[in-house]
């Protein structure tokens, strides 16, 4: 069984970050433009700090590329840290005042330290950079299938756009979501929320958000029932939730599904001969309250993925906390931050859902190259549409 892979590698104020990608076939086109707009997209949104006026992230690809094209053997890619200034003191004092809702405490503790910047270092935000360059060059897999994906921000605070995304509109949301300052495709939605960002940066405050994924053109098949790690729900709510600061994951109706009947849960399943040549081989759904998963497979219907994103850790204003020298009572400390993250969550969170993708189709499909695995995928097609002839 193929397994596509990665891992990060890097601090904050490091020299750099790293990915290192394996299990990628060979012969996948990488669209550098593509890789480089993800990572320019998960430094901006309203409520950033100053830290994105800083660096101009970029992926340096050290191994596994060729020509633009996949070689088939382990992809290092590299993201430089303009302010790297790790070892520098005086720029990067000690913290022994930790902030509530962080890593700071249980780090320090963990590590046997009072000091929590060898904590902080890692546990940062910014190792989502390494993440989101991995998404991307998955997601140049997924293209090679007709496999988009569309990451946005859902709401926040009391606002929640109720906007329905499909296949057809995606071009146009992705348009009205690139030209929102919070990468709400909801005009009226964005506006609401920007104005609520503001406010907590008047308050000396922070804001989370609700971000949101959908990805079309999924086959059904991908994942499995007969292990609980195979399950793909299970691998893409872990993935979420290992976003920095996300605190609760929903797969379609997601805790909505345990207050009501199962009548009005479950998708009825309905047959479009007329359609078999589509990804969901005729298989069609009037709903799709199972979020394109059921037992732990897809089913042919768009995979929509909810995460929660709590409010930043680091308030202007600070928070009761102590000293974890005197342990006397105090302010928290104050790090360099955003007021609020969630336009640049839904670009991480977009990512981290594409490799999971990804990873499923792989372990389906196997192959050393993309013309092989294509050559695999077809004939499961192929054969999935005889079914029942």
């Amino acid at each position: 069984m193929a397994q596509l892979t990665y891992r990060t590698a890097g601090e904050s104020h490091g020299p750099a970050l790293i990915s290192l990608i394996e299990g990628m076939p060979s012969g996948v086109a990488i669209d550098l433009a593509f890789i480089d707009g993800e990572l320019h997209r998960r430094q901006g949104g309203y409520g950033r700090g100053a830290r994105q006026r800083i660096e101009e992230d970029r992926a340096i690809f050290l191994s596994g590329i060729r020509q633009n094209a996949t070689l088939g053997s382990p992809i290092a890619v590299q993201i430089a840290n303009a302010d790297s200034r790790i070892d520098d003191v005086e720029k990067t004092p000690p913290v022994f005042r930790p902030r509530p809702g962080h890593a700071d405490l249980a780090g320090s503790i963990k590590w046997l330290t009072m000091d929590c910047r060898a904590t902080l270092e890692r546990a940062s935000a910014r190792e989502t950079a390494a993440r989101t360059a991995a998404g991307a060059v998955s997601q140049c897999l997924l293209r090679a299938f007709g496999i988009e994906c569309f990451g946005f921000v859902r709401g926040s605070l009391t606002t929640t756009s109720a906007i329905e995304p499909s296949a057809a509109m995606l071009a146009k949301l992705r348009a009205a979501r690139d030209a929102s300052e919070v990468y709400c495709p909801d005009a009226v939605a964005s506006e609401a929320i920007v104005s609520a960002i503001h406010q907590a940066k008047v308050d000396k405050d922070t804001v989370g958000g609700m971000c949101e994924v959908h990805v079309f053109g999924v086959v059904p098949g991908l994942g499995s029932c007969s292990s609980s790690d195979l399950r793909l729900d299970s691998r893409l709510a872990a993935a979420v939730m290992g976003i920095q600061a996300f605190k609760g994951v929903e797969i379609g109706l997601g805790m909505q599904a345990a207050l009501r009947t199962g009548s009005q849960v479950h998708d009825p399943i309905l047959f479009d001969a007329s359609l078999r040549g589509e990804s969901h081989l005729g298989f069609v759904r009037p709903s799709n309250n199972a979020g394109g998963l059921e037992g732990g497979m897809t089913n042919g219907m768009p995979i929509v993925v909810r995460g929660a994103m709590k409010p930043i850790s680091t308030l202007l204003r600070g928070m009761p906390s102590v000293d974890l020298r005197t342990h006397e009572s105090t302010q928290s400390q104050y790090e360099r931050s955003d007021i609020s993250a969630i336009a640049a969550a839904s670009v991480v969170m977009e990512n981290v859902v594409a490799f999971e993708i990804a990873r499923a189709l792989r372990e389906k499909f196997g192959g050393d190259s993309l013309s092989e695995m294509r050559a695999n995928y077809d004939s499961f097609l192929a054969a999935a549409r005889r079914l029942g002839e």
